[in-house]
């Protein structure tokens, strides 16, 4: 067993034939010798001490040579000879063990039972395979991005540590299997879509309208996978209540700045649905598992919603962790993540995002600058597929008409007391105005005039109660009339004293 700085294609290896393709391999070999090379790695790596990881884990490569009539070191099998590549073990070891992943489970999913092979509807040449309990999709990747990963490492050790609840695509582990001529590097990692659990509608999302249409030729499929501009003909958008659509969206905004930071670009949001009303639920896949669930924020709901740390996994139930959601009369479960995140905005990708702004919209087409993608990702998706359902007029309207009544007329006594105040007060100031001049025998002709101004001043005292009982109950009509809020709601009331606020006249 030997450790590598770095990803190589290694010696005795023969490259595919098309440059940046694979060339498919026996797949009964390759899925053998992709079970037996990730058991032989977990458990190698189980004899090794727990400890931290260090900086030079992340870079650390171990390699060995699996024969089929075995060796000191490896088991016999029936498979051609092949070569095995772990990459950064310690490190994918804690990012295992930080989702709550058990050696034993880890190895019972990869190996107990064959591989299912799924069909993959991008343009990529990847293939898909996943494990019989439902659990993990092991996905092969090109030569860059398996390199492009190994550098990401440490920034996304960094941002699991923060918090481990993320649609961002969980890796447990990656692997380089030279067998037949053939190189295959493979990457371990979550299922987002529960096979036990039926899609009535399926999507890749980008948020870009360039040629985001599925093709002719998916569309005849058994369960198609539709695109951007599938999914506005298809749907008026997914609906959810106020608490969920805020989680979701954070969610998304958190990781699309994550991914913005790594200059990733050209991700997208794999979206299943499933139609609640259309037919009772199965248990097929999941539910014929060892022990359920493994993995911690493995779900939809789970990955964006709570903050408590380590809890136990959730036990399994019908709704394998889907979203609630509606759409028109519709109860759906929505199940989600972001994938394919393997794409930096290299010299390459600067250069095609150039030709086809030559062509067509710069602004719509799918490669973009990682700041201007993360925008016009999260734009589409918080307006045109995610939407807040809100609550029902019939029951706010009627607390906010009995709130503005009770405002009305709670506003209505306080003007009453205010006015019996003044009242008082004149009727004082009239007596002390009496005794003085009935006590005084200067100046005997200035009463009828006092007592003018005195009536001038009740006159006016009275049409200034009476214009601002108007105007209060004016302004209070006028706030009953509108579409305000109960918190919206200010009543403004004005002491005799002080002059009428403009408009109020």
């Amino acid at each position: 067993m030997s450790d590598d700085a770095s990803i190589g294609e290694g010696e005795g290896t023969t490259r595919p034939k098309a440059a940046g393709t694979l060339r498919k391999p026996n797949a009964a070999a390759l899925k053998g010798a992709i079970q037996l090379g990730i058991g032989y790695a977990v458990g190698n790596l189980s004899s090794k001490p727990d400890r931290d990881v260090l900086m030079q884990d992340f870079s650390m490569v171990e390699t060995v040579f699996l024969p089929s009539e075995g060796s000191t070191l490896t088991p016999a099998h029936h498979f051609p000879d092949f070569r095995l590549k772990t990459y950064a073990p310690l490190a994918f070891r804690y990012f295992r063990e930080l989702f709550g992943i058990k050696p034993d489970d880890y190895l019972y999913s990869m190996c107990n039972e064959p591989l299912i092979e799924l069909s993959n509807p991008g343009a990529s040449s990847s293939w898909f395979y996943l494990t019989s309990d439902d659990e993990f999709i092991i996905k092969t990747v090109q030569h860059k991005e398996a390199e492009f990963l190994q550098k990401l490492l440490p920034g996304y050790y960094m941002n699991l540590n923060q918090n481990p609840r993320t649609l961002l695509p969980k890796f447990y582990g990656l692997y380089c299997i030279q067998c037949g001529g053939v190189t295959v590097r493979v990457v371990v990692m979550n299922n987002v879509l529960p096979r036990a659990m039926k899609m009535h509608y399926k999507y890749d999302l980008k948020g870009s309208l360039y040629k985001r249409r599925a093709s002719r030729k998916e569309r005849t499929k058994s369960s198609p996978t539709f695109k951007d501009l599938d999914f506005k003909e298809m749907h008026e958008g997914l609906y959810f209540d106020p608490e969920t659509y805020n989680a979701l969206m954070k969610t998304l905004q958190r990781d699309c700045r994550v991914l913005e930071s790594f200059k990733i670009m050209d991700y997208s949001l794999l979206l299943g649905i499933h139609v609640l009303d259309k037919r009772p639920l199965t248990r097929a896949g999941r539910g014929d598992s060892k022990k359920g669930q493994k993995v911690l924020y493995s779900t939809a709901l789970e990955s964006i919603q709570g903050t408590v740390k380590d809890p136990e996994p959730v036990v399994d139930d019908d709704t394998f962790g889907g979203i609630p959601a509606k759409h028109k009369d519709e109860n759906l479960l929505i199940f989600l993540g972001i994938i394919d995140i393997l794409q930096s905005y290299r010299f390459i990708k600067k250069v095609e995002h150039s030709w086809k702004a030559l062509v067509h919209d710069g602004d719509t087409v799918s490669v973009h600058r990682p700041s201007f993608y993360a925008d016009r990702f999260l734009k589409f998706m918080g307006t045109t597929v995610f939407k807040k359902a809100h609550a029902l007029r019939g029951a706010s309207s009627r607390r906010k008409k009995s709130s503005l009544y009770a405002s009305k007329y709670a506003s209505q006594e306080f003007l009453s007391s205010l006015k019996e105040k003044e009242e008082n007060k004149k009727a004082q100031s009239m007596d002390n105005l009496n005794e003085s001049f009935g006590s005084s025998s200067k100046q005997p002709d200035l009463l009828p005039v006092m007592q003018d101004f005195t009536r001038n001043e009740d006159q006016q005292s009275e049409n200034s109660e009476d214009r601002r009982d108007s105007n209060s109950t004016i302004a209070l009509d006028d706030v009953l009339s509108s579409h305000q809020s109960d918190s919206e709601l200010d009543v403004y009331l004005t002491h005799p004293d002080s002059p009428i606020p403009p408009g109020w006249t």
